[in-house]
């Protein structure tokens, strides 16, 4: 079975797969979901950890990070990153542009061409709609922004699948966490 842990967000989501099961949690960061994880490894065959590596939450990131690099390493199984905004943007077939909070009223995000950064709303293409779990999406619709519907969007655990699929594990020492944000001060 492969473990998908995505703690980038404000919310947890865990999936896990196990041939034609799939299914998905989400949760509040916090003591449940490493209740939830701490279940789903005692309980299920762990053959292969996989990680959403960011960027987004700083704190997010690491504990998820952490756990999913603590797990792999206890058993001696695989481990794989997963960048959060190519999570995102594998909810959808059609082109989108996946964004995660950043802080400050920032938000990071990646365009179908590729194209990566940190920004506020109006720095942000809205060609797009967008796609992210978010705490809050005033300051994107205000800006002009439009969300995909979530009932057009396949489930996390669905698009974890399709990365799965091209996604190259990686030796322990070598997981990095993708971390897209400046430290300078605003102007």
């Amino acid at each position: 079975m492969i473990l998908v842990i995505d703690t980038s967000s404000s919310t947890a989501a865990i999936a896990t797969l196990n041939g034609d099961r799939k299914e998905t949690f989400v949760s509040p960061r916090g003591g449940d979901l490493q209740a939830t994880l701490r279940h789903i490894a005692h309980v299920e065959d762990v053959t292969q950890v996989a990680v959403a590596t960011g960027p987004g939450s700083f704190t997010g990131l690491r504990v998820g990070v952490s756990f999913a690099l603590g797990l792999a390493m206890g058993l001696r199984i695989p481990i794989v990153p997963l960048p959060t905004l190519d999570l995102q943007a594998a909810r959808s077939d059609e082109p989108v542009t996946a964004v995660a909070e950043a802080g400050r009223g920032r938000f990071y995000f990646r365009l179908p061409d590729g194209t990566s950064g940190v920004g506020e709303p109006a720095a942000i293409s809205t060609r797009y709609p967008l796609v992210g779990r978010l705490a809050s999406r005033e300051a994107l619709t205000a800006a002009g922004h439009r969300f995909k519907p979530e009932e057009e969007l396949r489930r996390f655990v669905d698009a974890a699948a399709i990365l799965l699929e091209t996604a190259l594990e990686v030796p322990y020492r070598n997981l990095e966490i993708e971390y897209m944000q400046s430290f300078s001060r605003k102007p």
